[in-house]
């Protein structure tokens, strides 16, 4: 083989998958008997979510049809950080942000798991929020792939730039 092999490690969200989500969710929303009269409501507020309706449990509900909706669309739930339902005059409230990028703490476990795993000719390099992988061995990074996905982690890993 030439050269090195790599890959990047990112977390990503794809705007667009969450916004035909919560447009799913908000349709359903409007549709079912259980919401009628309730206020419920999801929509976007710059760049949170907001849910909304007329108790603490219509208000729960909406966010299960919306992660509902967010697995139909395969985005991982580990990307949505939703907040604790609190009141605001008479309306139940929920705000939710998607999380992207990877912390340098993070970046450190997943260096620390690599290292560790003992793969020779196996280089990493944080990149800002996301981890470039280098071999020589395209098997050694299919390994690399495969022992973060099976480590279960608390945000989304997807791999991009595949070389």
């Amino acid at each position: 083989m030439a050269g090195e092999s790599s890959f990047d490690i990112v977390s990503k969200v794809d705007r667009q998958e969450v916004d035909n989500a919560l447009n799913m969710a908000s349709k359903e929303i409007r549709n079912r008997y259980d919401f009628k009269g309730t206020g419920a409501e999801i929509r976007w507020s710059g760049e949170a979510i907001e849910m909304e309706a007329g108790g603490e449990e219509r208000v729960k509900a909406i966010l299960d049809v919306f992660q509902t909706m967010l697995v139909r669309r395969k985005i991982d739930l580990k990307c949505l950080d939703a907040g604790e339902p609190r009141i605001s005059g008479k309306i139940w409230k929920i705000t939710a942000t998607t999380k992207q990028g990877i912390s340098r703490e993070n970046a450190a476990k997943i260096v620390k798991l690599v290292r560790d795993a003992g793969l020779k000719n196996v280089r990493t390099q944080v990149q800002g929020e996301e981890l470039r992988v280098f071999s020589k061995s395209r098997d050694d990074l299919q390994k690399v792939q495969q022992m973060v996905r099976e480590a279960d982690y608390d945000f989304a890993v997807q791999f991009d730039n595949y070389r």
